[in-house]
């Protein structure tokens, strides 16, 4: 075989050779907003399936993979206080949104391809499992991507608590956090287009600063714990799997 040819089939299968994921246990925080795509509420198909096959590429991977759904396209009880609702009762309602967008994330990820498990704070038995700690890491070593629904399980507490709970319990690598901007700011770049983004930030500095990453609770709760924060554009196609491979995609929260 000619030099040329050697060095042309050595390079392309250089090219071939798959890249090691730098996360092999992640949990994916998603906003029940971005489920609704470019509508103001409910949940958008096209939107979710893309999501779907974005986390399918994780999935090929083998990416043990958690999600964390919120609520916010159905129901957000911290935000109905125009409708008299008690605060508690306004959460509880809000995590029962959770539930109906974690069947629907379910559903889109079975039609893509991945084995899932919904697993819910909430108990009930008809639609999903309770959450289980030892269960839940046994369906991701598995292989099977776990949708966490139902929040905490308890009022006063967000999904971006339940997010940073839940990756303590199972022992995760890092949060993802998904949003339709590329990742954290000083100010609202959709409002501010000077807004400085962020490449590495403290969990102090964003608790001082008062930026809207996560709220005070799981900040505080990732700071204690050392738990790694990416926050990043979801919309862009690829970007989920940029982060896992270890490339340089929004922005990260760590302790220095």
């Amino acid at each position: 075989m000619p030099k040329a040819a050697k060095k042309q089939k050595k390079t392309r299968g250089a090219l071939a050779a798959p890249r090691t994921p730098v996360y092999r246990r992640i949990v994916v925080k998603l906003s029940g907003e971005s489920l609704s795509g470019p509508d103001s509420f409910g949940i958008h198909a096209e939107t979710i399936q893309n999501i779907a096959r974005e986390v399918k590429k994780l999935h090929d991977l083998r990416v043990e993979v958690a999600i964390i759904v919120g609520g916010g396209n159905i129901f957000r009880g911290a935000r109905q206080q125009g409708l008299a609702i008690d605060r508690a009762t306004g959460d509880y309602m809000g995590m029962l949104a959770t539930v109906i967008n974690g069947l629907a994330l379910q559903d889109a990820l079975e039609k893509a391809g991945c084995k899932t498990r919904l697993m819910s704070a909430i108990e009930m038995h008809q639609v999903a499992e309770p959450f289980i700690r030892r269960r839940a890491a046994r369906h991701l070593e598995k292989q099977r991507v776990v949708i966490f629904a139902g929040g905490t399980g308890n009022p006063y507490f967000s999904t971006d608590t339940a997010a940073a709970l839940r990756a303590m319990e199972i022992k995760a690598q890092v949060i993802l956090k998904a949003t339709r901007v590329d990742g954290i700011y000083d100010a609202d770049p959709e409002k501010f287009p000077q807004a400085k983004m962020f490449d590495r930030i403290t969990y102090i500095d964003v608790l001082q600063r008062g930026l809207s990453v996560m709220d005070s609770t799981a900040i505080s709760l990732c700071m204690d714990n050392k738990m790694p924060i990416v926050v990043f554009n979801m919309s862009v196609p690829g970007n989920l799997q940029r982060v896992v491979l270890g490339e340089r995609v929004g922005s990260t929260v760590t302790a220095a």
